[in-house]
C-alpha cells in the first residue's frame, strides 16, 4: 500500500477516535483511506453489522487547515486519541493551533507529508520543514515529539508509536515525512505494536463524580502562575529527551566517515554506504528517528572515539546540518550534500560525496 493509506492502517490499529483535516497533495490519500474506512462502517451499521472499526466516530473534513487543528483541539480536550494530516503550506496555517495544543497539554497526531517551497513551492518532495517541526513553527517555548518514518512499514508503526507517546506525555507529536515516501507504495505487514491505555483524568468530560470540574486553559494573566506552567512544560521536555531518543546505526563499528539522512534520503544513503564498503572505504550510516528529541548523545560519542568526517545528507538547505553540527561539536569535519526542488539524490551521487571525503 501507500505511505499515506498506512498511516490509516496505523492509526485505526492504535484505536484513533477521530479525524479531523482538509485535503491537499501530496497528503489526500490519507483523508481519503479515512473517509472510506469511516462510511463504509455506517454502511455495516445500517444493514445491522458491527462496524470494523468500532472506536473510530469521527470523520469531518473541514472546511480549512485553520478549522482542522481547533477541531482537534476540541476533540483531544474530551481525551478522544484524535489526528489530522496536511503537507507543508497546510502545516504552516496550522502552527497557531499547535502552538495552543502544547501550552494545553493536549495529545493529538499531525501529520506532515512534506512538499517543496516556500510558499505555494510544488508537490514534488522536499525537507524544508525540519526547522518548523523540530524548531517550534508557533509561538513560545514548546516542543512536538517528532517521528520521521523512512519506509511504508514504518508509516503505520510510527503513527502508532506516537499515539502511545502522545498520550504518555499529554503532549503534541508529528509524523514528518515527505512526499516521495507518502506517495510510494511497498509492501508491509501489519503492525504487532501493544496500544498503551492512559487515563485521562484532565479531561473536559463534564463534572460526573469529580467534585470541581476540569479547566483546560492557556491563558495567565500573572507571572507565578505562567512561571508554574512553563516550569513544568520544560521539566517534562526534560524527560522525554532523557528517555525516547530513537535511531538507527549502520556498519559503524569501524567507521571513519559517517554518512547521516532522515526519511527518503536515508534509505538511498545506506544503499550508497554498501557500496563504497565494496570500494575498501570505512563508512556508516546514522539516521534519527526522534528528530524532536534529537539524538545528540550519539553523535558526540561516535565523533569522540571513532569518526572523522560527518556528510549530512538532506533535500532542504541544510536543517537537519544544524542539529548534526550541535552534536558534533568541532569533533569532526561535517559537510553537507543539499538536493531541493523535488530532486531525490541517487546511491550514485551520495557515493560519490561519501569518495570527496574518503
Amino acid at each position: 500500500m501507500k505511505g499515506n493509506e498506512a498511516i490509516v492502517e496505523g492509526a485505526l490499529k492504535a484505536g484513533v477516535e477521530g479525524f479531523l483535516g482538509y485535503p491537499i497533495t501530496p497528503a489526500s490519500e490519507i483523508i481519503e483511506t479515512f473517509a472510506q474506512r469511516y462510511f463504509a462502517d455506517r454502511e455495516r451499521e445500517k444493514r445491522g453489522e458491527k462496524p470494523l472499526y468500532p472506536k473510530f466516530r469521527l470523520f469531518l473534513q473541514m472546511e480549512s487547515e485553520i478549522a482542522s487543528i481547533n477541531a482537534v483541539m476540541g476533540g483531544a480536550s474530551v481525551g478522544c486519541r484524535v489526528m489530522t494530516a496536511s503537507s507543508s503550506p497546510g502545516i504552516s496555517l496550522k502552527q497557531e493551533g499547535i502552538s495552543y495544543l502544547a501550552a494545553c497539554e493536549l495529545p493529538c497526531v499531525i501529520v506532515n507529508i512534506m512538499r517543496g517551497g516556500p510558499g505555494l513551492g510544488s508537490i514534488q518532495p522536499e525537507q524544508g520543514d525540519y526547522f518548523q517541526a523540530v524548531k517550534g513553527g508557533g509561538h513560545g517555548d514548546y516542543k512536538l515529539i517528532v517521528l520521521a518514518p523512512n519506509s511504508v512499514q514504518e508509516m503505520a508503526e510510527h503513527t502508532m508509536l506516537l499515539f502511545n507517546l502522545t498520550d504518555k506525555y499529554r503532549n503534541p507529536g508529528m509524523i514528518l515525512t515527505d512526499g516521495y515516501l507518502g506517495q510510494m507504495k511497498e509492501s508491509m505487514e501489519f503492525p504487532d505494536i501493544p496500544i498503551e491505555k492512559y487515563e485521562k483524568p484532565w479531561a473536559v468530560t463534564g463534572i460526573g463524580n469529580r467534585e470541581t470540574q476540569n479547566i483546560i486553559e492557556s491563558l495567565f494573566l500573572a507571572p507565578e502562575p505562567m512561571i508554574e506552567a512553563k516550569t513544568k512544560l520544560w521539566q517534562k521536555y526534560k524527560k522525554i529527551e532523557s528517555d525516547e531518543v530513537r535511531y538507527e546505526i549502520y556498519k559503524v563499528e569501524d567507521a571513519k566517515i559517517l554518512v547521516t539522512a532522515y526519511g527518503t534520503p536515508s534509505r538511498i544513503a545506506k544503499a550508497a554506504v554498501d557500496l563504497a564498503r565494496e570500494k575498501g572505504v570505512r563508512v556508516g550510516l546514522l539516521r534519527p528517528i526522534t528528530l524532536w528529541p534529537f539524538p545528540y548523545k550519539i553523535y558526540a560519542d561516535l565523533t569522540t572515539h571513532q569518526i572523522d568526517k560527518v556528510l549530512v545528507v538532506e533535500m532542504s538547505f541544510g536543517q537537519l546540518l544544524e542539529d548534526v553540527k550541535l552534536g558534533v561539536e568541532g569533533r569532526a569535519e561535517v559537510r553537507l550534500y543539499a538536493v531541493y526542488g523535488g530532486i531525490v539524490p541517487t546511491e550514485k551521487d551520495i557515493l560519490e560525496k561519501i569518495m570527496e571525503l574518503g
